[in-house]
């Protein structure tokens, strides 16, 4: 681990704090890709949500880093590919995540600074379970159900309407009662139950077995390894006949688009959702302190094991509606909610070898190889070890007998070592120096700081077999291009042939055809269907286009930014050129996007204007007919589009509820005053910044001035 990773936040300077956000966003948005997309994680939730609550620590204290864009405004994954895509009329956010009592208590705290509540004033808090399963949302129109979609990425998910519909329990297909508004999305769970998964997972065992004994493959049949896994292959069943034998459920809590919006409290709305008919969980209480939530918490965990279906947490939501409006959301989660996990599932196994496999950006990433074993009901033979630096902390050698955990679906971490289990003679592990697929050089780069990058890289680029590979998956992978029919063993295979080396080789696939369909798997219609999916993508977001180059710290997000800010590739690589002296107007202007910064920016300009990356860029927009800039937030505000800062001692308003208000609005909030900053609201005791706003000839307002603008 890096010496800054080390270091407490409190000793960051602003330069190493930048340089660490940077870091952690591309480490967490690689993880993010392997849940989301790859369904192949490499860390525990546990682990993740470790690095998660670094930036956010980061971000306490630097706020200028906590714009919006970056991983910290991402949920979920792409569609899956096979269905229709749905846009959300009002996206589906995830939660923050609580792990110990004083995370629940800053909740607390943070919900009555953010209100200026009085310690008098009574906060009541909604708790409930909660379940592990696939999120969806079920859409009615004038009673009817007409649509349902899973979550996907937030923005855009899967229609699973066909399928939602064969679900026998908690779906109701006309609303039950009256009183319903003519559009009501409601939002829920698809989950299975505990009995239910075990006899549905022993059917298609014995389906195995029988598949087997007649010396069929039995490759095709699927034995999830737990309750989420089954239901959400399930309901991502191309054939709702398949799903209809599939014993899923649906608990409803809580709602998207409504003609006539909900007042009130939340336990009256889910009394509401109760009289139309949707199954709600019961194990809901009423609490009004903190030693309400931590005893409700307590009794959770104690029932966890008698509960019918899988839990990983409990929620907590604050009731009273008109409170939830106006604390409104931070990036990708509301500050109204939080989920208090539980604690990671352990056990003890064996370390029989280590591997290092070579990711996308030529990260050497070691991966224990496990003597199999049951860790909460899953049987896991890997486990992450982070980098070189984690393996010398913890002193892992191989043979020895570790404690690994696992929190959720995702490949354990080695937690330590049974030092008196070690055998004689056990030796460090050398982690290589030496890329072990291409031979080139594995460098830890080192920062201005002086700070080392915990992980290792192979210098060798796209000329790394491992390297080309990964950037093929990703440039094919859900949130990219998202090529139906091209994935990770198609890849290997077309790269393996000689067919393709960079991105823009697949859309030249056509001239292989005729030798595709002589390779075993592949027919006429297969084929076909592959070249029509390519052809579709020629045209494609400016955004996806940008996030498909996998650029070093370049998520979705910052993609997506860029994108808006530049809306043609031509001006784009047009401005890199410009700044490649990192100096100037153009450098300058690139730096002022939301979550860029030195490092970030950095990053881009040396890939848009390196002649290998450069080349790859080129080919790949001689094949594409079209490269569509993104959508642009659609408001009526009197600020929308326009960059506002905020100084001093805000007294109408607390600090993040302004930011939160400007942001709804379409303004762009940031943390720096410069001459692209529209409107400066200034505060009692407004400082540096009103000088500066004052010297560049910017727009000054006061806080009445501001909520005039606005409209109160």
């Amino acid at each position: 681990m890096s010496r800054q990773r080390e270091k407490p936040v409190a000793e960051l300077g602003p330069r190493q704090a930048k340089l660490e956000h940077a870091r952690l966003e591309q480490e967490i948005a690689e993880h993010d890709k392997r849940y989301h997309q790859q369904d192949a994680p490499t860390i525990s939730d546990a682990d993740y949500d470790a690095l998660k609550r670094r930036l956010l620590e980061i971000e306490a204290r630097f706020p200028e880093l906590a714009t919006l864009g970056g991983v910290s405004s991402r949920v979920g994954a792409a569609p899956a590919p096979g269905f229709a895509k749905v846009r959300h009329s009002k996206p589906m956010l995830s939660l923050d995540n609580a792990f110990a009592e004083e995370d629940v208590a800053d909740f607390l705290g943070r919900i009555r600074r953010f209100l200026n509540l009085k310690t008098t004033d009574e906060l009541t808090i909604i708790a409930e379970p909660k379940i592990d399963g696939l999120s969806a949302s079920l859409r009615y129109e004038h009673g009817e159900l007409v649509r349902a979609a899973t979550r996907g990425d937030g923005q855009e998910g899967e229609d699973v309407t066909a399928n939602v519909k064969t679900l026998k329990y908690g779906v109701p297909h006309r609303l039950e009662g009256k009183g319903w508004p003519d559009v009501l999305e409601v939002r829920g769970e698809v989950y299975m139950t505990r009995e239910d998964f075990l006899a549905f997972r022993a059917a298609q065992e014995e389906l195995a077995k029988e598949r087997e004994a007649r010396g069929l493959s039995a490759a095709s049949i699927r034995i999830p390894v737990n309750p989420r896994n089954a239901a959400a292959g399930s309901l991502r069943q191309l054939d709702p006949e398949v799903t209809a034998k599939r014993p899923l459920r649906f608990f409803g809590y809580s709602w998207g688009e409504v003609s006539e919006p909900f007042t009130g409290t939340l336990s009256s709305v889910r009394e509401k959702l109760a009289s139309w008919g949707f199954t709600l969980n019961p194990h809901v209480e009423v609490c009004h302190s903190l030693e309400d939530l931590l005893a409700y918490y307590r009794k959770i965990s104690g029932l966890r094991a008698s509960l019918p279906f899988d839990i990983d947490g409990v929620v907590y939501k604050v009731d009273r509606l008109d409170w939830q409006d106006r604390l409104g959301f931070i990036s990708r989660s509301p500050r109204w909610a939080i989920a208090h996990k539980f604690p990671a599932e352990q056990a003890e196994t064996l370390l029989e070898n280590i591997d290092i496999q070579v990711g996308r950006t030529g990260t050497l990433t070691p991966v224990a190889k496990l003597k199999p074993v049951n860790v909460g009901g899953v049987l896991v033979s890997n486990a992450t070890l982070h980098n070189e630096d984690e393996i010398k902390r913890k002193d892992v050698r191989i043979g020895d007998t570790v404690i690994i955990q696992r929190a959720g679906d995702v490949i354990p971490q080695v937690v330590s070592v049974v030092l008196e289990k070690r055998p004689p003679g056990a030796k460090e592990f050398q982690f290589p120096t030496k890329c072990p697929i291409c031979g080139q050089p594995a460098e830890r780069e080192v920062d201005a700081a002086g700070g080392e990058d915990a992980r290792r890289r192979c210098t060798g680029g796209v000329s790394c077999p491992a390297q080309a590979m990964e950037g093929l998956r990703h440039f094919v992978s859900r949130n990219a291009f998202d090529i139906e029919g091209i994935g990770e063993k198609q890849i290997a295979a077309f790269y393996e042939w000689g067919w393709i080396r960079e991105p823009a080789d697949i859309f030249k696939l056509t001239k292989h055809a005729d030798s595709l369909r002589k390779k075993e798997g592949y027919g006429e219609t297969s084929v076909n269907n592959l070249l029509r999916a390519i052809e579709q993508r020629r045209t494609i977001g400016f955004d996806r286009f940008i996030y498909a180059l996998g650029i070093r710290h370049v998520g979705q997000e910052r993609a997506r930014l860029v994108a808006i800010h530049y809306e043609t590739p031509e001006r784009w690589l047009e401005a890199m050129d410009a700044a490649k002296e990192r100096e100037g107007e153009a450098w300058g202007d690139l730096n002022s996007i939301d979550k860029m910064g030195d490092v970030v920016a950095d990053a881009i300009v040396g890939f848009c204007t390196r002649e290998q990356s450069r080349k790859v860029i080129d080919h790949l927009l001689a094949e594409l007919k079209e490269v569509v800039p993104p959508e642009k937030p659609v408001t009526n505000s009197a600020v929308t589009g326009k960059t506002v800062v905020f100084t001093g001692s805000l007294e109408k308003f607390t600090r993040d509820e302004a930011k939160a208000r400007a942001l709804s609005l379409g303004a762009k909030v940031a943390g720096s005053v410069s001459k692209k900053t529209d409107y400066v609201v200034a505060g009692p005791g407004a400082g540096s910044k009103l000088a500066e706003a004052q010297k560049l000839g910017v727009t000054v307002l006061s806080e009445d001035d501001w909520l005039k603008l606005i409209g109160g």
